[in-house]
């Protein structure tokens, strides 16, 4: 079941709680009513929700997110571990759109780990410069190959204490890879996933490896993948660094900042979504396109 908001929130008693319309997702499955918060009254906000209320919330957003993103995944193109391992290298200080125009040609370059630990470096930065920080992240590159090729066989491993040992590689890396070319459970800490959890009071930790503990004991283990997926998909998209799209959030329900990070009006909100699943976000919080209100 799905969060719907719609309603502005003008004139509504501090603690009231008003129901939303309903919606229905592009697979036919019915959206539930829900409800509506002031701004800063939910629990978690206030500081009285328990513990047992933050796992049931999470999973619950989780559901929400999995509703929402019936699609989400790994926005980095890749067609095997080493692929992947690379690129995610790459996205260090980049977006993800910037490292898919490069790899191309660096894949057709360098196919195996002995290629990169045979490149010769000046090559190698002149395919990845339009990533940012090209030197050190072509060094990187070079090194892992090198490391991979001298311990694992060519091999990308698969154990994170492994993988982290690999130049230009930590934690968020290793479960990048793990999670997307292997299969294995984690949780991908990167920056939009510090910010929504933050925002979401999931978590008070700000170390990424200590918010990645706090995370994996509210959410199942079987789902931390797909969770960093749709946790990601919705920062790009909908919870935004700068202004968040609060009036058009399917998690608004569940989220103790919803009002505070953006706009609760749901007009103004709207137009803040972005992506190629906007207009389906805006049909499952009961409201229609912006396009198609024009026509």
């Amino acid at each position: 079941m799905v969060s719907i908001l719609r309603a502005s929130m003008i004139g509504m008693p501090e603690n009231s709680e008003t129901p939303a319309g309903t919606g229905r997702a592009d697979n036919g499955a019915s959206i539930s009513k829900r409800k509506l918060r002031r701004p800063g009254t939910h629990p978690a906000a206030k500081g009285t929700e328990t513990d047992l209320g933050r796992v049931r919330r999470a999973r619950r957003i989780n559901r929400t997110l999995a509703a929402t993103f019936p699609d989400a995944h790994a926005e980095l193109d890749f067609t095997n571990p080493l692929e992947l391992l690379v690129a995610t290298v790459l996205s260090a200080q980049t977006t993800d759109v910037r490292v898919n125009q490069v790899t191309p040609a660096l894949f057709r370059a360098y196919p195996s780990a002995a290629d990169y630990a045979e490149a010769n470096q000046a090559e190698v930065e002149e395919l990845i410069r339009p990533t940012g920080f090209f030197r050190s992240k072509a060094a990187n590159l070079i090194g892992l190959g090198q490391m991979l090729v001298s311990e694992y066989g060519g091999e990308v491993p698969v154990k994170v204490e492994d993988l982290v040992r690999l130049p230009g590689v930590g934690r968020k890396t290793a479960h990048v890879v793990r999670g997307n070319a292997f299969g294995l459970p984690g949780l991908t800490v990167d920056t939009h996933f510090q910010r929504l959890v933050k925002r979401l009071a999931l978590t008070e930790e700000t170390d990424p490896v200590k918010i990645e503990h706090a995370v994996g004991e509210l959410i199942e283990k079987k789902e931390w993948t797909m969770f960093s997926h749709r946790i990601i998909f919705h920062g790009r998209r909908v919870c935004h660094a700068r202004k968040a799209a609060c009036g058009a959030c399917p998690i608004a329900f569940d989220c103790p900042s919803f009002g505070l990070v953006g706009p609760a009006e749901p007009a103004e909100a709207a137009a803040l979504v972005t992506g190629e699943e906007r207009e389906h976000i805006l049909r499952l919080v009961g409201m229609p396109d912006a396009e198609s209100e024009k026509e």
